[in-house]
């Protein structure tokens, strides 16, 4: 008897924790139970191949709104090739209308709902060991000998204790990351969001939490996410294991965390000040600064004390800094949406998410959506085309900024350019929609871009408002060598033909790993170099001097 616990995610560099702690329970019967693990991106036929070669005698699925549709296509093709399979499935994406999802596919033996540990523990013992009845397992949704679907009651929650350190083979994980769960349970009721359930937050313990982290030390792993739902919830907890990573840090490992920003405390900020560049990097959801939208999606939320708390870390400038926002929130026009952007705009993240509102099965949302006009895909990932207070032209044109954000801001690649031109402008918000209605009309939005034409686009726009001002393309090949060493000097950069002589001396003195780029002011030229081995851990940015 073989069981293949199956996933598939996002992105190859992604793994799915919920798979490996399951794993993890039923360890004792060694092989009998694996993993496979795949991307959205693979052909369905190179999956089904690769599941049919295991030859497993049950498949259980890792149902995410990411992967829902995929995962229906195989369901439905794996009976035709595998004769006598059972398939079940699991995760939030069917965990709360888990007999309609069975209506839907008549081929699916059950549902595991909710948390799958407890559960899936004892449906593997039933197919390897022939213990136990279906109906005798808490948390099922199961088709029965006639047919007929039946809903076992919940299962108790997890002990987190109970659950085995998901991780054996670190091998596997090479580049891609690596998730880890020091608690389950969100104290805040947003009303979009599944956490908001379960509000009782459980902990694994804190010398069990060391031990696990001690691992990814040890092997040096480059990445660590936490995806505990709000993790400083519980502010001495927060402070030791903070303290725990500062003293053992390895000087590699980057330790990801969601956090509320407002409910940082002094004594944290003392030790976040402390800490190593790159050490920890903190993802903050800010979602709306309208108040009337807050109180409407049931969030508690300070905004002053957030951003007073953004702005202090931000100084230390040892921090990546992750800030959310979500377009399409009830409440929320395309005005209301323009100010929560530049408040958070102006916070200067190192990265700034522009999300739209996902009305999820199982969360409060789901409930609201009519009383607030919100239509929304039928399929997943169920996001909003409009409500009562935006459009779907609307959010059609956040669709368009949000592209240029993730371009022209959280790549890092325009720093100089984007601060000159964002002096022109009163809103940064105004720029960035302006630039995606000009990409529209170009033609442009729909096409991928090299690198180096995104300046060349830009550029373009600039020149189509007539600002051809000799500073921009001088900041545009400062941002360009800032982030690499060219093969060759783009063609609005200026000929540096005549400082030919002090450039080879800087070279000799300086050598080949650093690029040195003449800059002619008022007041005569500017050597700075960029020194590409010594890069920021926050932007990745190379060093850069000015040499006198």
């Amino acid at each position: 008897m073989k069981i293949l616990l199956a996933a598939v995610n996002a992105k190859y560099i992604h793994s799915n924790l919920a798979v490996y702690s399951l794993k993890a329970v039923t360890r004792s019967w060694g092989a009998q139970v694996e993993i496979g693990e795949y991307t959205i991106n693979q052909q369905q036929d190179e999956i089904l191949g690769d599941i049919y070669r295991r030859k497993p005698d049950v498949v259980a699925f890792s149902c995410y709104i990411w992967n829902r549709r995929i995962i229906g296509e195989l369901l439905e093709e794996l009976p035709k090739i595998l004769p006598g399979v059972k398939l079940w499935a699991g995760g939030p994406e069917v965990s709360y209308d888990a007999a309609d999802f069975l209506k839907e596919y008549p081929q699916v033996c059950g549902v595991m709902r909710g948390e799958g540990e407890y559960i899936f523990r004892r449906l593997a013992a039933y197919y390897i060991e022939g213990t136990g009845t279906l109906d005798g397992i808490e948390g099922l949704t199961f088709r029965d000998a006639e047919g007929n679907i039946r809903e076992n009651p919940d299962a108790a929650p997890v002990d987190m204790d109970e659950i085995p350190f998901a991780y054996e083979d670190f091998f596997e994980f090479k580049n891609k990351i690596i998730y880890y769960e020091s608690s389950r349970g969100c104290p805040f009721r947003c009303s979009y969001c599944l956490s908001s359930i379960d509000k009782r937050v459980r902990y694994r313990s804190m010398e069990l939490v060391k031990q696990e982290l001690g691992r990814f030390l040890e092997e040096r792993i480059p990445q660590v996410k936490f995806v505990d739902r709000t993790f400083n919830c519980n502010p001495a907890r927060t402070r030791e294991l903070w303290s725990w990573m500062t003293e053992h840090d390895n000087g590699v490992t980057n330790f990801h965390f969601e956090i509320a920003a407002d409910l940082i405390t002094e004594e944290e900020l003392e030790l976040m000040s402390r800490m190593r560049p790159g050490l920890i990097q903190l993802e903050i959801g800010v979602q709306s600064t309208n108040p009337d939208t807050v109180r409407r999606i049931d969030r508690t939320m300070d905004l002053e004390k957030l951003s007073e708390m953004v702005s202090r870390v931000k100084g230390f400038e040892n921090i990546h800094q992750h800030l959310d926002l979500i377009a399409g929130l009830p409440g929320e026009n395309l005005e209301s949406f323009q100010r929560s952007f530049d408040h958070v705009f102006r916070m200067e993240p190192e990265q700034l998410q522009l999300g739209f509102l996902k009305v999820l099965k199982g969360a409060k949302m789901h409930r609201d959506a009519s009383e607030y006009g919100i239509v929304y895909h039928g399929q997943p990932p169920y996001e909003v085309f409009s409500t009562n207070w935006i459009s779907y032209e609307e959010i059609l044109l956040l669709k368009g900024v949000e592209e240029m954000v993730e371009v022209y801001y959280n790549s890092h690649q325009f720093e100089q350019t984007l601060q000159k031109l964002l002096e022109r402008y009163e809103s940064p918000f105004a720029f960035f929609r302006e630039l995606a209605v000009y990409y529209e009309t170009e033609g442009y939005h729909a096409v991928s871009h090299s690198r180096m034409a995104r300046y060349e686009i830009l550029r373009e726009f600039l020149h189509r408002k007539g600002w051809t001002e000799r500073l921009y393309d001088q900041c545009m090949v400062y941002d360009l060598y800032a982030r690499e060493n060219l093969k060759s000097r783009p063609e609005f950069a200026a000929d540096t033909g005549k400082y030919k002589e002090q450039l080879k001396e800087y070279a000799r003195i300086y050598g080949r790993q650093v690029h040195i780029e003449v800059f002619e002011l008022e007041d005569g030229p500017m050597f700075v170099l960029f020194d590409y081995s010594r890069r920021s851990p926050l932007t990745n940015e190379a060093g850069v001097e000015v040499l006198k």
